[in-house]
């Protein structure tokens, strides 16, 4: 059976294996409101790491979807913790990668999937469109339309 865009967005479990689990968030959430309030709390640098490793993100392509200037990554960096907003848009991309790695079945296919242009999101890769939530949108339902088999 299909997921609908509410469960996707609220599988935590998969989510937190992105974000690096307890290990880069020290305590592992439980929930999605845990989840929630650590990210309004800001998230640990460690799980932007943990996410930039997983699916092969470069750190331009990072400060692009984060919407941060380099000056400020190497900040973030140097403090190892992000603000809210930024951990809310690594969320987001987390959220994006754990779909496409559901979608594809292995987190190295769907790393491929992400950085390469897609037609039906303007020749553009799904990495560069998770900056803007409207952007994730598109990208889930173009991956909703690869699961259930329409080329996209």
């Amino acid at each position: 059976m299909a997921k609908t865009a509410a469960q996707i967005s609220t599988n935590t479990p998969d989510v937190v294996q992105i974000l690096g689990g307890r290990a880069a968030l020290e305590e592992k959430p439980r929930s999605s409101a845990e989840l929630r309030a650590r990210i309004l709390e800001g998230l640990p640098y460690a799980a932007l790491e943990s996410v930039m490793v997983m699916f092969h993100l470069e750190r331009s392509e990072v400060c692009e979807a984060l919407n941060l200037s380099p000056r400020t990554f190497s900040r973030r960096k140097i403090e190892q913790q992000l603000q809210p907003d930024e951990s809310d848009r690594l969320y987001r991309m987390a959220r994006i990668a754990a779909r496409a790695t559901e979608v594809f079945g292995e987190i190295e296919k769907a790393a491929r999937w992400l950085h390469r242009p897609n037609r039906a999101l303007g020749g553009y890769p799904p990495v560069r469109l998770v900056r803007t939530d409207l952007g994730s949108r598109q990208v889930e339902q173009v991956l909703g339309r690869i699961e259930h088999g329409v080329i996209s």
